[in-house]
């Protein structure tokens, strides 16, 4: 890539029929409300795109899909290549490469977990020596995976042994380790923050780009977040922070990942509903939803 992962990287949903199956027609309207709003990237296939629920050749039609779509566009593509089966992720990379994609990620093995760092360093030059072309990150979510280990201390271990290293995708509270991170060897790394909700804090030791998935539905929030604090302004950062915050806490409510999709749903963008174990909204919470965020000023604030 020729720049970093600054701005906002939109981690975009997978797109289901009502059927269950891939809705891959509505990534162009996905693709065009997130230029829309002035995003310039987005993390196709991540946690938010619900990629451990996805078969391989799902995914491997979802980065072709997103690369047709993006063809020709300034918006870059980034792709989550990260599985438990590590030649399924090789075959993602490949393809991921193949299609133009500007980097690639990879979270963590996580059923059979790396045992030391040293392995979880082994798995992540397997994955980037199958795209070699493509700036790697690391997907540190200790949350999801289960997998915890130093990120600065994986970054010093990775250098040596991952030519096309550019980074992790930080999802991960611990702003200690995250500003250790980005003073690795001078600031070589790119270290794109990943919990939407403490965005301000991040940008506060060093951030200079941010992966998520409100940033489908809420960008220009964030947009102002982030001019805010670059004006000096705190105050309008911190009002901006607390509206994600509400956002967010009330979509938990519900089923993050169902009251998300139904959001954007909301906006005009009908991504479907997500795949079990993922839990579906029951009967009549799709109106509820939609009458909570009227309360708390979403589709004033939230969108524009």
């Amino acid at each position: 890539m020729n720049s970093k992962l600054h701005g906002l990287v939109a981690a975009t949903h997978t797109p289901f029929a009502t059927d269950g199956s891939l809705n891959l027609s509505i990534v162009e309207r996905q693709a065009e409300f997130i230029a829309s709003v002035g995003v310039a990237t987005v993390f196709v296939g991540g946690s938010t795109g619900e990629s451990a629920s996805l078969a391989l050749q799902e995914r491997l039609e979802l980065t072709e899909r997103w690369s047709e779509v993006l063809k020709g566009t300034s918006t870059k593509l980034v792709v989550h290549v990260g599985t438990n089966c590590l030649n399924d992720a090789c075959d993602l990379a490949r393809s991921a490469q193949t299609h133009g994609a500007a980097a690639i990620a990879a979270l963590s093995p996580s059923y059979f977990k790396p045992r030391s760092l040293d392995d979880l360093v082994e798995c992540c030059a397997l994955i980037a020596s199958s795209a070699p072309a493509l700036p790697f990150y690391f997907y540190d979510i200790p949350a999801l995976t289960g997998v915890s280990f130093s990120m600065p201390d994986f970054l010093h271990v990775a250098s040596t042994r991952i030519p096309s290293l550019a980074g992790i995708k930080y999802t991960n509270s611990d702003l200690m380790a995250y500003q250790f991170c980005l003073d690795v060897q001078d600031g070589r790394y790119d270290i794109p923050w990943g919990v939407d909700e403490a965005l301000l804090a991040a940008l506060a030791v060093g951030a200079t780009g941010a992966v998520g998935s409100s940033y489908n539905f809420a960008a220009p929030v964030y947009q102002r977040l982030i001019r805010a604090f670059e004006a000096g302004d705190l105050a309008s950062a911190r009002l901006e922070q607390r509206r994600s915050i509400e956002l967010i806490r009330l979509l938990a409510r519900y089923g993050y990942m169902a009251a998300a999709k139904a959001t954007m749903g909301f906006i005009g963008v009908e991504v479907g509903e997500p795949r079990l174990p993922s839990s579906r909204l029951a009967t009549g919470q799709a109106s509820k939803l939609r009458g909570d965020l009227e309360s708390i000023g979403y589709f004033d604030w939230g969108l524009r």
